[in-house]
């Protein structure tokens, strides 16, 4: 699919633990596609995500194989378990999180994807988007690309939806109870984990502006 006129779906990059922006174009489209044959992007959404910790915002960033980052897509990618990447998230998760009135009610499932240890970069973040949203009851069909497209057109949002994109948010959610808010004000665009375990069943609604 590589022509953008009739494109009717948003084309997304894959994510760990995507920002709430990601999570609104879920909650806006009956499907999404998620491209599968990029090449691999450094400092990206696509190995990383940012949580609200005591400290503020801290970063959470999966180490990759770099074996095959030139040479294959991104579906290709392997993850680096050689490192503690795993033990010191699921520790920052917690610590960030465990006082928030719906960690418990979440936790479990989401921990579970992490400790499987999928091999493959995409085939993580895919495991874990999916379940987010289905536990968010977004109804939105999540859809790997079967080929790379060039272009998107107003639906592309590979690049738009990045850390440094210059392009400025794809959507604003409206502020919601934080635990360290107090502390240090409201953040939005969190990882979509922040909206999730405060918020809850509730979450979804604050997708839809």
């Amino acid at each position: 699919m590589e022509s953008s006129d009739k494109r009717s779906i948003p084309l997304l990059g894959t994510a760990y633990f995507p920002p709430v922006e990601y999570f609104h174009l879920l909650a806006s489209y009956p499907a999404v596609e998620v491209e599968a044959c990029e090449s691999y992007q450094k400092q990206s959404w696509r190995n990383r995500c940012t949580i609200y910790s005591a400290g503020g915002i801290q970063t959470l960033q999966i180490p990759v194989c770099h074996d095959n980052i030139k040479s294959g897509p991104v579906s290709e990618i392997l993850i680096d378990y050689s490192r503690e990447w795993l033990h010191q998230h699921r520790i920052a998760i917690i610590s960030a999180y465990r006082s928030s009135p719906f960690f418990e009610y979440y936790w479990d499932g989401i921990d579970a994807i992490l400790q499987s240890r999928p091999p493959k970069l995409f085939d993580l973040n895919l495991a874990l988007t999916r379940h987010i949203a289905a536990e968010m009851e977004l109804r939105c069909e999540i859809i790997p690309t079967s080929c790379f497209v060039k272009d998107a057109g107003e639906l592309d949002f590979r690049s738009r939806i990045h850390p440094k994109s210059k392009e400025g948010p794809v959507f604003e959610p409206k502020p919601y109870y934080q635990i360290f808010s107090q502390k240090s004000g409201f953040i939005g665009n969190l990882s979509i984990l922040d909206l999730l375990f405060h918020e809850g069943p509730q979450a979804a609604d604050f997708l839809k502006g």
